[in-house]
């Protein structure tokens, strides 16, 4: 057993949360039992996978999305409700972390994203410099689209959405896990022949016709289950407390 006070600054001083202007609170989002041996790790502290870290006996979850958001009413009904009522019932802290897990440099979605496809980042674009662009391979090869898009597709095992551009050789790649749609812009001026991130909107199909770069959209919920399982492994690794990873699919 690790006390959660002990694992909460670890994870600040790790993570540099203090850098980042978020979404949301980052660290603890919901107080319960003192001590963590048995964590649990997923995408989203959805109600199903509340339920499913109960079943495990998690005296604590980590996430990337947690329960409160800028923006909301800050009344505790339907949903909230549902949700917090299972977590206080059953004890159970709740460790939240946006864009300092997207960003963290080994641990992060980012780099983890990288580090299963191939990809090596050598610069950095976007807000609070989150997003990554490098060669799409070691030897600086070329790919096309579709080759990329079916190794992304075997590896996050999920079809990716297409803008083609306009059929260049693809040399290097920017990537941002996640709802990083607004950063296609950057990526073009950052050098890139295909940006890679998790969801596309209206205006980014029309930007790669008139830009001429690829944009492919491999899932929001797909290119950020690995963040949360890298970091989880290095508390498990720090504390000698348990950890496990329970996904609960998502088609966006």
């Amino acid at each position: 057993m690790i006390h959660r006070n002990v694992v909460e600054r670890h994870l600040a001083r790790l993570l540099e949360t203090a850098r980042f202007k978020d979404y949301g609170p980052n660290g603890l989002q919901v107080e319960g039992r003192e001590g963590i041996g048995h964590l649990v790790c997923g995408v989203t502290a959805s109600l199903a996978f509340i339920d499913a870290a109960i079943a495990a006996k998690a005296d604590a979850v980590l996430v990337h999305h947690g329960l409160f958001w800028r923006g909301q009413e800050g009344r505790v009904t339907g949903w909230l409700k549902r949700r917090l009522a299972r977590l206080l019932a059953h004890d159970i802290n709740v460790l939240a972390y946006h864009l300092p897990l997207d960003a963290h440099p080994e641990l992060g979605n980012n780099a983890q994203l990288g580090r299963l496809m191939g990809w090596q980042t050598d610069a950095r674009f976007g807000e609070q410099a989150l997003g990554s662009v490098g060669a799409l391979t070691a030897d600086s090869s070329c790919l096309s689209l579709d080759a990329l898009a079916q190794q992304l597709g075997h590896t996050l095992g999920r079809e990716p959405v297409l803008a083609r551009g306009d059929g260049r050789d693809l040399r290097r790649v920017a990537w941002c896990t996640g709802g990083a749609q607004s950063y296609f812009e950057e990526a073009i001026a950052a050098g890139a022949d295909v940006f890679v991130t998790g969801e596309i909107s209206e205006a980014q199909a029309h930007y790669a016709a008139e830009s001429g770069v690829a944009y492919i959209a491999a899932g929001h919920h797909a290119t950020e289950r690995y963040g949360v399982q890298a970091l989880a492994q290095h508390l498990a690794e720090e504390f000698g407390i348990t950890q496990q990873f329970i996904d609960i699919p998502n088609p966006a």
